[in-house]
């Protein structure tokens, strides 16, 4: 039998959509491959004795209480994030890495990390620098998206963005100040807990450096930068995926494999853990570019059309809505598909997170 694995291209293609593969050579990554749906898979059994099926999975997750669950971990996360950043001198630099870092938000990274944390046997406390480790970068990375140089925006979850408050200038100290003690908090306070070992407090530095720059997030963003404007004649599906595999997902799929790192996890465990975040990474961008032309700024909590004022690529614009909508219930199964084999109870919370991306509002 011929392998069933396709490539969001393909898939484009195998559901008559009336648009071709891109005309441009396609781009490609050093580090993350291309999405691809319904891969063969072997289910292997990991760390517990408790083998969970498709169906058990979906009966996990839709009995737990995930609201619970990412409200007491984003309260959790919040209290961490203010202790790791207290207001010093000087001021005006810590009061404006505190006026994004502390501005609320899902918590969506910070949670997967430690999710995945506990998912390979370890505990929320083992997570807890590398979570704030990956808020951090994410905030960065808004307060730079924000600038004028960038997407030029006003409004960021329900606040004034970062320069508006502070300035460009530093507002662009303060992203640079939030990536730098990334890594210093990640490998500092990691190391005061002697469960993990120097090996893997490397390995995750090493992880989270590379889903941050020309391998990750950089990658996708200077390539959505410079594909304003493009026509659909111009550019196409992989193109569009090169952009938010890396854009968007590299720092999900860091924080859950930097979880799966610290918590102890094997390779495989990682690897899978891995695959199902990479999954919900590329889900994550294609609701976001659903809800940016379905919902109103006051809903979303930032300007709402703003990609399309920009004239950007997004999976609206190369798919149609319908479409995008399909593809993103598949990318929420693939994801889940991922996690088969690993405890029940264990693998609540990632299942439950799946679709709470995929079914989110804002």
């Amino acid at each position: 039998m011929a392998s069933s694995s396709v490539t969001l291209c393909s898939w484009m293609i195998h559901h008559n959509h009336h648009l071709s593969p891109s005309k441009t050579k396609p781009l490609r990554s050093r580090s993350l491959k291309p999405i691809f749906l319904n891969p063969k898979r072997t289910v292997s059994i990991v760390s517990s004795s408790i083998i969970t099926t498709k169906e058990e999975n979906l009966k996990s997750s839709s009995s737990f209480d995930f609201m619970s669950y990412i409200i007491n971990k984003a309260e959790s996360v919040n209290k961490a994030l203010d202790l790791a950043v207290p207001l010093r001198e000087p001021l005006k630099i810590h009061e404006a890495m505190r006026y994004s870092l502390l501005a609320g938000g899902k918590r969506v990274r910070p949670v997967l990390c430690i999710a995945a944390c506990e998912l390979v046997g370890g505990e929320e406390s083992t997570a807890m620098p590398a979570a704030c480790a990956v808020e951090m970068i994410h905030t960065m990375s808004l307060i730079h998206d924000d600038l004028p140089c960038m997407d030029n925006d006003d409004l960021r979850r329900g606040k004034p963005t970062n320069h508006k408050v502070y300035g460009e200038d530093v507002a662009v100290l303060a992203g640079d100040a939030l990536l730098s003690f990334a890594f210093e908090h990640l490998a500092s306070a990691t190391s005061e807990n002697a469960v993990v070992s120097p090996v893997r407090i490397v390995r995750a530095v090493g992880e989270l450096a590379k889903a941050i720059g020309t391998d990750g997030l950089v990658a996708g963003q200077v390539v959505d930068i410079s594909s304003e404007g493009l026509g659909l004649n111009d550019v196409g599906l992989e193109h569009l995926e090169f952009i938010h595999l890396h854009k968007t997902a590299a720092l999900l799929e860091a924080s859950a494999v930097l979880g799966g790192i610290v918590g102890g996890g094997s390779d495989d465990e990682i690897e899978r853990l891995r695959k199902f975040a990479r999954c919900i990474g590329l889900l994550f961008q294609v609701v976001d570019d659903i809800l940016d032309v379905t919902k109103s700024s006051v809903e979303l909590g930032k300007t709402a059309g703003k990609d399309l004022v920009a004239d950007k690529l997004t999976y609206p614009k190369i798919m149609g809505l319908e479409k995008s909508r399909e593809f993103a219930e598949k990318l929420n199964s693939e994801a889940c598909d991922q996690l088969l084999g690993f405890d029940s109870d264990k693998v609540a919370p990632l299942l439950a997170l799946a679709n709470y991306i995929a079914n989110r509002q804002n």
